[in-house]
């Protein structure tokens, strides 16, 4: 997720880092800027002359013109796939109820940086966010967070293949990387597609291996269990239900609603709001 930058002189500290790193930029390939609410992202990426592979850089400002988040990181080309133009078998909704931010999803390595994971190369991260924020507390707290304790729902009828439970949620600025997916629940959606939702809250998890569950049903609730940085819910398909040997597979949900538009069928990305109707 987002890192904040609270000061100029921490921002120039990072700036000394990266060229000491990657060198010096000497080329901008890609630019764009977007609102995200009350926030103003831009983000471009470039050529510095010690890193073979491509810069991504994104910085967000707040409605005052201060930093509110920055982050950079070497672009890792799309893992190869053979599902590129593979069409879901399961018929999906979306994972919970309301709506919701797609912080990472797309195809792209800027849209998405899963696309990199064989198993997660369609995974989206998702968020709440009100006003532009994705909290309304202190950044320390938990409960401040908007997706926090939400229901995380059943995508599609299926069968529980495996789950953990009992996993701890992460303090904000600590993550369990022994254990990435958290709190999880894999379900068995039939046709050699297996869903992940992962880092739910601890104990918060209401089915058991082997359960049948229908589409819509609540299944845990979100928290911030394993490698995250902040609340949220992981959801992607792959081929297996062991995230280690697993080929990520597309999701393509159903009637739901993005930016307020209607999809039949579609695929989330990066920066919509969505919603099921």
């Amino acid at each position: 997720m987002e890192g904040a930058l609270v000061s100029p002189k921490e921002l120039e500290r990072f700036r000394t880092e990266l060229e000491t790193r990657y060198g010096i930029e000497e080329e901008v390939t890609d630019e764009e800027t977007r609102r995200e609410g009350s926030y103003v992202v831009y983000q471009r990426t470039s050529r510095w002359t010690r890193s073979k592979a491509p810069i991504l850089m994104q910085w967000t400002t707040d409605s005052e013109g201060k930093i509110a988040g920055f982050f950079v990181r070497e672009i890792s080309f799309p893992a190869e796939s053979r599902f590129l133009d593979y069409d879901t078998k399961a018929s999906l909704r979306l994972p919970f109820d309301g709506e919701w931010f797609v912080f990472w999803g797309g195809r792209s390595y800027g849209q998405n940086y899963h696309v990199a994971d064989r198993a997660q190369r369609f995974a989206l991260d998702l968020v709440v966010r009100k006003n532009g924020s994705t909290r309304d507390g202190p950044a320390g707290n938990l409960t401040s967070y908007h997706c926090w304790n939400r229901p995380v729902l059943a995508p599609a009828d299926g069968r529980v293949a495996s789950l953990v439970s009992d996993l701890p949620d992460q303090e904000i600025g600590r993550s369990d990387l022994r254990n990435p997916a958290g709190n999880h629940v894999v379900l068995d959606l039939g046709n050699d597609e297996y869903a992940f939702l992962a880092h739910m809250q601890q104990d918060s998890i209401e089915v058991a291996a082997g359960d049948q569950v229908a589409a819509g049903q609540m299944i845990g609730r979100c928290g911030n269990s394993g490698n995250t940085t902040e609340p949220h819910l992981h959801f992607h398909m792959q081929t297996t239900p062991n995230l280690a040997d697993g080929e990520g597979l597309p999701a393509f949900f159903e009637d739901y609603r993005a930016d307020g538009n209607t999809v039949m069928r579609g695929q989330p990305l990066r920066g919509e709001t969505v919603e099921q109707q």
